[in-house]
């Protein structure tokens, strides 16, 4: 008997470019992703998987988007060890589209020279407008040849129609495989915290930073007692992520705890602060946390 969505993917791994899962949450779009990969190597296809679900991670920690070159069956074993990272600083798209659209596109580029089959994994934000906005940039960047919209209802209308209307791309509309188990937000909380776990695996290094060293750049005058705790994003020379840090600060001092600073050139800012013992995290506003305006 056919598994659900057989018949699909016969027909995506025939084609060469990108494909983009989209749905809500619960609907199987890394399971979806997983199984088209299996089949790209089947037919003897080189492929890569994006993962800019930023919250809800496969590939790379939290707050950031990987990619996977996916080359043998060992690769899918090992899927959460990312070859490349972008860094976004949030767990939700709201306030970061510009960060997340960007790291996507980057991340799709990369893949694209290098796979016949680019998968590309993306949040469960569907709908209002941050939603819509965020697919859509996604959308004008990635340039995916082919949409997967997974849905239980109707609850993708409004975002295929609007791709529909102002892409060119083919969206494949189907329904959710009926062995998906919904995922309580507990689940997802605790998925969270045992992937900020990995990302700051011992040994950790505190490394003092000059204030000069972070994007966007620090007010003159900040009381840099302000940015303990913020969530950065450590920066090489080629602006790839190379891992995650912690700031500790003092009235006088910057410290970023990491496993990631040997090639360190600068820090990104995020939009979080992360509690170094529990992962617990608390989204912020840098406007907020830099000029302490709402």
């Amino acid at each position: 008997m056919a598994a659900p969505h057989d018949a699909l993917l016969d027909d995506l791994v025939s084609l060469r470019g990108v494909v983009m899962m989209t749905g809500g949450p619960d609907t199987g779009k890394t399971s979806l992703s997983r199984r088209l990969l299996a089949a790209a190597l089947r037919v003897g296809r080189t492929a890569a998987y994006v993962d800019a679900d930023v919250g809800q991670t496969t590939v790379g920690p939290p707050a950031c988007v990987g990619v996977k070159w996916v080359r043998t069956e060992a690769d899918l074993d090992e899927l959460s060890r990312a070859d490349d990272l972008r860094f976004v600083g949030s767990i939700t798209p709201e306030g970061v589209v510009l960060q997340q659209v960007v790291a996507t596109a980057a991340m799709v580029d990369a893949a694209r020279s290098q796979a016949d089959l680019v998968v590309v994994d993306t949040t469960g934000t569907i709908s209002g407008v941050a939603g819509q906005t965020l697919k859509y940039h996604k959308m004008e960047l990635c340039q995916p040849d082919v949409v997967v919209a997974l849905q239980r209802g109707g609850e993708m209308e409004p975002l295929v129609g609007m791709l529909r209307r102002f892409f060119s791309a083919r969206v494949e509309v189907t329904g959710v495989d009926p062995d998906v188990v919904p995922v309580s937000a507990e689940q997802r909380r605790a998925h969270r915290t045992k992937a900020f776990q990995a990302a700051f695996q011992p040994p950790l290094q505190r490394w003092r930073v000059r204030p000069t060293v972070f994007a966007p750049t620090l007010p003159a005058g900040l009381d840099l007692r302000r940015l303990d705790h913020m969530l950065v994003g450590i920066q090489d020379a080629a602006g790839s992520c190379q891992g995650l840090g912690v700031l500790e600060a003092a009235e006088d001092a910057l410290r970023v705890v990491t496993n990631s600073g040997e090639d360190m050139r600068g820090l990104r800012l995020g939009s979080l602060r992360i509690d170094p013992d529990s992962f617990a995290t608390e989204r912020v506003r840098l406007k907020t946390v830099m000029f302490g305006l709402g």
